[in-house]
Parts: C-alpha cells; sequence; structure tokens
C-alpha cells in the first residue's frame, strides 16, 4: 500500500493538474461508508499536502477538491443510511467491524450532532457517523449544516497539517545541513 501512495504522490508532484480530482476521489472515499475503511485516504492528503510545503502544488485546488469530495461521500453514506436504514450494517467491512457501529451509536448519544463534526476527524467513527445518521432518519438539512461545517474543516486540516510537516522537516533539515 505504501508504494501506491508514493506512486500517487509521484504522479500529483508532475501532474499538478490533476490535484482538484484526486484530491476530491480520495476525498469522497475517505467520507463514503465502506470505502472509508479499505482506502487509506487521509495518508494520502497527507502527503499531498506535504507537496504544497516543497511548492510543487498549490493548496487551494487541494482543499477545495477534498471539500467537495467530503460533502459527496458523506452525503451519499445519510442517503445510504435514510434509504436502506439498517440493513447496510450487513455489509463488508462494517460487518466485521460491530465495534465501530457501537462507537457511532455511543457518539451520537453522547455529542448528538456534533458526532458527525468529529466523525469528519476520528477514523474510527467515519466508516458509519454519516449512514447511523441516515439510518437514525436525520433531518437533512440538520445533517448538512454539521456535514459542511465537518467537511471543509476536514478538507482544511488535514493536507494543511501535511503542509505544515513537510515546512517543518524542510526547516529541520536545511538547519542541520548548514543552509
Amino acid at each position: 500500500m505504501e508504494a501506491a501512495i508514493d506512486g500517487l504522490v509521484k504522479f500529483m508532484a508532475t501532474h499538478s493538474a490533476w490535484a482538484f480530482w484526486i484530491a476530491l476521489l480520495f476525498a469522497f472515499a475517505e467520507n463514503l461508508a465502506f470505502l472509508s475503511l479499505a482506502i487509506p485516504s487521509t495518508a494520502i492528503l497527507v502527503a499531498v499536502g506535504a507537496l504544497v510545503a516543497t511548492g510543487e502544488l498549490s493548496f487551494t485546488p487541494i482543499f477545495i477538491g477534498a471539500s467537495i469530495g467530503a460533502i459527496l461521500g458523506s452525503t451519499l453514506s445519510w442517503f445510504l443510511g435514510l434509504i436502506y436504514g439498517d440493513y447496510m450494517l450487513n455489509f463488508w467491512p462494517i460487518n466485521k467491524h460491530p465495534d465501530l457501529v457501537q462507537r457511532g451509536k455511543d457518539a451520537f448519544n453522547k455529542w448528538g450532532p456534533f458526532a458527525i463534526i468529529l466523525g469528519h476527524f476520528f477514523g474510527p467513527l467515519r466508516p458509519v457517523a454519516f449512514l447511523l445518521c441516515g439510518i437514525a432518519l436525520m433531518p437533512f438539512g440538520k445533517f448538512m449544516l454539521f456535514n459542511l461545517v465537518g467537511s471543509i474543516g476536514w478538507a482544511f486540516v488535514v493536507p494543511k497539517s501535511g503542509e505544515v510537516g513537510g515546512l517543518i522537516i524542510g526547516w529541520v533539515w536545511n538547519l542541520f545541513a548548514g543552509h
């Protein structure tokens, strides 16, 4: 998997025009029930953020693409929960992780709709948070209010953390390399 991430990051470094679409695709996958367990999108978006620190990519298309992808993926998960209900919890890979479903239910009991925002930032909650909102018949407007805040915040923080990390590594490298 690490080789695939490295290959994708190298591709983006040389094909910056694809940054928006790749960020959108991986953010969509990261926020869609089921795929979020199978694809290491957060790691990819952090690595892509590090390319911003090198000047090889611009932050803006990554942020916009990741925002749209996160909104689309989490919203589709809400619709899947709304339409198919508890039946969705029987599918792989969620059916292999009943603890995630319980964590999601516990989060909603404790934090209410703020669990949607938390779901964007807390990996173990992400695969089920948005699905559970649909299953619970949370009104779409209420879901979207919290989902937009969480999606946009997540799309900013994840690649920006890679950018900041890249800047720190570059600074330390230059400090010890004597530049």
